[in-house]
């Protein structure tokens, strides 16, 4: 496979379905060598399908390069294993795509402090590890992109016409917003870029397991649609775009 990430070595943390796994098929069939990173190894009994397994097999099968490394984002040594088996299988780490998200939803008067921590572990407190993990060898490379999937619900508001019930999602969304703006400023110096990217309304295993079948699934993209974007990104380093929060349907398929 070839393309326009021939030889990036790509993480992509909650791979195993959803918005990760369609980045990881993606950027492999761009030509990437794809970690693909999740805390799903084994198929749930909940409903939700997918393995990390499952989309590097997925992979695989289309003659693109992959291993499956589990890891919860949350927990610092695993993201010290994730960055360690990726150095061990390819030497080097190009591209950070921090996916991985907990889709905390609850109104105010019924979210308890389990909730909101559970939320900053995952959807905020990994940002600082992970980045922290792969910089230095993205430093050592001389260059590196860091991608951070933001919402929509960053900017959550009466005026943005969305519901209640997201206030601690939107405030770590919001959060991982101003981590990437302002890392991005810091890591210029050593040629690393940093961007948020809010997908857009994606249908994913998760959103229908929410929602259900029949929804009104008309206005909602497919996985691959994040794709361009997350392309455009990973190409660029800290003389390039970078700072910035960007929507995937910006410039629909024609990122440049």
């Amino acid at each position: 496979m070839g393309g326009r990430l021939d030889g990036k070595v790509v993480i992509i943390s909650g791979a195993s379905r959803g918005i990760g796994k369609g980045l990881a098929l993606g950027t492999a069939a761009e030509g990437a060598k794809v970690v693909c990173a999740a805390r799903t190894v084994t198929p749930r009994t909940d409903g939700l399908t997918g393995t990390i397994h499952d989309t590097v097999d997925e992979i695989r099968a289309a003659g693109g390069e992959a291993i499956a490394v589990r890891c919860d984002v949350g927990v610092t040594d695993d993201v010290t294993g994730l960055v360690e088996a990726t150095i061990d299988a390819y030497g080097r780490v190009d591209v950070l795509v921090n996916n991985a998200m907990s889709p905390t939803r609850g109104l105010w008067a019924d979210t308890t402090l389990e909730m909101w921590d559970e939320s900053m572990r995952i959807n905020v407190r990994s940002l600082f590890t992970t980045c922290q993990a792969v910089v230095p060898h993205m430093t050592a490379r001389g260059a590196g992109s860091i991608i951070n999937v933001s919402s929509g619900a960053a900017a959550h508001s009466i005026s943005a016409g969305m519901p209640p019930g997201y206030l601690v999602y939107s405030v770590a969304k919001a959060a991982l917003e101003r981590f990437s703006t302002a890392l991005a400023l810091e890591l210029r110096e050593v040629n690393i870029a940093v961007n948020a990217l809010r997908p857009g309304a994606v249908k994913t295993e998760m959103s229908v397991h929410e929602l259900g079948e029949d929804y009104d699934w008309s206005a909602w993209q497919q996985p691959a649609a994040v794709v361009p974007a997350v392309v455009f990104l990973a190409e660029q380093d800290g003389a390039g775009f970078t700072g910035q929060i960007v929507s995937s349907p910006e410039y629909g398929s024609s990122w440049p």
